[in-house]
């Protein structure tokens, strides 16, 4: 095969690239000292080895554990609790603490935020938890044994704003095939999300779905509905889908005055949201915060710049 004088292929070969576009961007793997000293000494016992198939957090076909693999993993038979996207595994850890009878496994591909899990799994001595570096999709659809999983929770997933980049949103009919052939009957999906363009995406895509039912079917509808706040508030429109951003120092005008802040994601979404002819949100169905489900940094985050939370919960038939 010919390298390209910049270093990538000129000619790929199809079979190589996945099948769908992902919905994560991998980003840098340095570490802190103290999660790189974790990640040395626990990855072997606390994240899967998993056969690879097209790239490095893909999920080889044939690699499908059974119920016993599960067990030898874990140590025992428990519910299985699937947490996608955890980044530095704040939920992860935080329901594993308040379920110690339940086994946890964080599906994460930023290696810092598995190493950060991995602080925490040595610090509290937790047995509980299990990561594993792949794609989640896959990870649903090919590692787990069928009807093997209690609950799989994806909290603020990136909701990829722009209009062209919406295919690459992991909440999606194939996601949720995935996820119902992952549960057991009865098992529950939980999202969360700060972006209300992507909740009603969520909800629309969960709702066509023929295997889930709405837990809270109508909850928080109309004045009460945070989507009927955000479209009549138009928040996104004022702080929308990141932190607002200052321009540098340096950049100025060529007249010498200061330029203004740069342009947030989102705004086209929310710029459309706040048009509609029936801004009220009729239809509801949004779930009360779970209980488990932290306060973490990214939350905290999106709080600060004015966005308000959106959680769904829907249980597998």
């Amino acid at each position: 095969m010919s390298e390209h004088e910049h270093g990538h292929n000129p000619n790929p070969d199809p079979a190589l690239y996945r099948r769908e576009p992902v919905s994560f961007v991998r980003r840098g793997d340095r570490m802190t000292t103290r999660r790189q000293l974790s990640w040395d000494r626990s990855r072997a016992a606390y994240i899967l080895d998993v056969p690879r198939h097209r790239a490095d957090t893909s999920v080889a076909p044939d690699a499908t554990l059974t119920p016993d693999d599960l067990e030898r993993i874990y140590g025992r038979t428990a519910p299985l609790v699937v947490d996608v996207g955890p980044g530095l595994g704040e939920s992860t850890v935080a329901g594993a603490t308040a379920h110690p009878d339940w086994n946890f496994l964080a599906v994460e591909v930023y290696t810092p935020g598995l190493g950060a899990l991995l602080v925490e799994i040595e610090d509290q001595e937790l047995s509980n938890i299990r990561g594993v570096q792949a794609n989640a999709p896959e990870v649903l659809e090919r590692l787990l044994p069928p009807a093997s999983v209690q609950e799989i929770w994806v909290f603020f997933p990136d909701p990829w704003h722009k209009t062209k980049h919406h295919k690459r949103r992991l909440i999606s009919p194939a996601f949720a095939d995935r996820a119902a052939q992952a549960l057991v009957p009865g098992g529950i999906l939980r999202l969360a999300t700060d972006w209300s363009g992507y909740a009603v995406h969520m909800r629309q895509v969960m709702e066509a779905h023929p295997e889930f039912t709405n837990l809270h079917p109508g909850r928080a509808a109309g004045e009460e509905s945070p989507l009927t706040r955000v479209r009549l508030e138009e928040r996104e429109l004022e702080v929308g889908a990141q932190p607002l951003r200052k321009a540098k120092p340096s950049a100025v005008s060529p007249d010498g005055t200061p330029l203004p802040a740069q342009p947030r994601a989102g705004l086209r979404e929310a710029a459309q949201a706040s048009t509609l002819e029936d801004p009220v949100d009729h239809e509801g169905g949004w779930a009360p915060r779970f209980a488990t489900r932290p306060l973490t940094s990214f939350e905290s985050k999106a709080e600060r710049a004015g966005r308000l939370i959106f959680d769904l919960a829907y249980q597998r038939s």
